[in-house]
């Protein structure tokens, strides 16, 4: 960055310096000028282990850091040379000069960082651009720009060395293979990982990994009818034996009804479910209650035939809803004991306040928090345990983890919560047990 920003100083006050120094200042300005113009394409600095998106990242902070050290001498030289008796036409020049040099380092830096961060996300993106011009404002959600930036690019550079360090041992190469399964309202997109970055960073420590591919929205049962498809698929098609599922939200009790009901226990060796409702979620009880047939109705024929338009054959919102009621689940544990032979256990994580997760997750937490205490956003954490075990995630300080947040599906960096590492723990303990 300190080469970037001298350079760029340098030959923003060309008019200046030469006022001052003559054509002695030639053999400073022309190689500044060289050096800015090579930093424009590739700054200098950062470590070389960089690749791709992070590159950039690291490329723009350089750049839009050294902008800000630049400008600010600028601003101090310009100043100076009113008292000093410089004519207003070496200050105009000098002004010109510095603008059109301050503005590529800045637009550089600033393109490089809005096409490569995942962190700035859309709300940052927005601010920043609209905020553009309101003079001091503009400085202040600069800085912050930079600094979610540089903070991306710390925490992406930790999990590159850190897999590097480890990539040996490949603690995720487990005896079965990894089998993420969604919960409802989603899909398993090609071009949108419900899972976020996840399935790649278990992919990069040894995991073999596949995915459940059942509908967006039907009945427990239905669904795990459909995940029983893939199970037997997979199994055939690869010669493993056994899958190890992970399951998410709603996924949770389609995979205990394959195992305990459709004879997947044969071909399961553990599952683990994450902020599964398995005692149901009381506030959907409610909503169900209060919406009249007709709303119901409605509601379920605009999401269907969406749903269908999705890639879903026969998508059921009722259905769906339905069996993530408390009584839904009483009636579902009941014909569900677990499986002898499958490990079982399950984690989860809650929110602490209603800001903790994304819309509409900061709304229905009040909801759920009214009817069931502590939740993620949805599911209350009384209700997310099952099995042997089960582990809760909450980060010190005021942020929480959402229900979302533990599939990463914001792709969120948050402080004090790793979720990537949370699931290669989780598969490297499997691989441990020998599954």
């Amino acid at each position: 960055m300190l080469i970037t920003a001298i350079c760029a100083f340098l030959t923003a006050n060309a008019v200046f310096a030469f006022s001052i120094l003559g054509k002695v200042y030639a053999a400073v300005l022309i190689p500044a000028a060289i050096l800015l113009s090579v930093s424009l394409i590739r700054p200098f600095g950062g470590k070389r282990l960089a690749v791709g998106r992070h590159r950039q990242i690291r490329n723009g902070v350089t750049l839009l850091e050294a902008f800000l050290a630049a400008g600010v001498l600028t601003a101090g030289v310009t100043a100076a040379m009113i008292p000093m008796g410089r004519g207003t036409a070496s200050i105009l020049l000098n002004a010109g000069i510095a603008a059109a040099v301050l503005a590529a380092v800045f637009w550089d830096g600033i393109i490089r960082i809005y096409t490569s961060s995942v962190q700035l996300g859309i709300k940052w993106r927005v601010i920043g651009a609209v905020c553009g011009m309101i003079p001091v404002v503009d400085l202040i959600v600069l800085i912050k720009l930079i600094r979610l930036a540089r903070n991306e690019y710390r925490f992406e550079t930790e999990k590159v060395l850190m897999n590097t360090a480890r990539a040996d041992e490949r603690i995720c190469a487990t005896r079965y293979p990894i089998l993420l399964v969604h919960g409802v309202f989603f899909r398993d997109l090609e071009h949108f990982n419900y899972w976020g970055r996840i399935p790649a960073e278990l992919e990069k420590n040894g995991a073999a990994v596949f995915y459940g591919r059942q509908s967006s929205a039907l009945s427990v049962a239905d669904s795990a009818a459909e995940l029983k498809e893939t199970i037997e698929r997979i199994v055939t098609e690869t010669g493993c034996g056994k899958v190890n599922i992970i399951a998410h939200s709603k996924g949770g009790l389609d995979s205990r009804w394959a195992i305990s009901r459709l004879g997947c226990d044969r071909y399961v060796a553990s599952l683990t479910t994450v902020n599964t409702p398995h005692r149901g979620c009381r506030f959907a009880d409610f909503l169900l209650s209060k919406a009249g047939d007709g709303l119901r109705a409605k509601v379920s024929g605009a999401y269907n035939a969406a749903a269908k338009k999705l890639g879903d054959p026969a998508p059921d919102f009722l259905a769906a809803v339905t069996d993530l009621t408390a009584a839904a689940c009483e009636r579902i544990n009941a014909e569900c004991p677990d499986a002898r032979g499958v490990l079982c256990r399950s984690i989860g994580s809650r929110c602490v306040k209603a800001g903790s997760g994304r819309f509409p997750l900061n709304l229905t937490y009040l909801l759920a928090g009214h009817f069931e205490g502590d939740n993620d956003g949805l599911v209350s954490v009384d209700s997310m345990k099952w099995g042997e075990s089960f582990t809760e995630y909450t980060p010190a300080g005021t942020r929480g983890i959402s229900h979302g947040d533990m599939i990463d599906l914001n792709r969120e960096n948050i402080d004090g919560f790793d979720v990537r590492e949370v699931y290669v723990r989780l598969v490297s303990e499997l691989r441990e047990k020998g599954f």
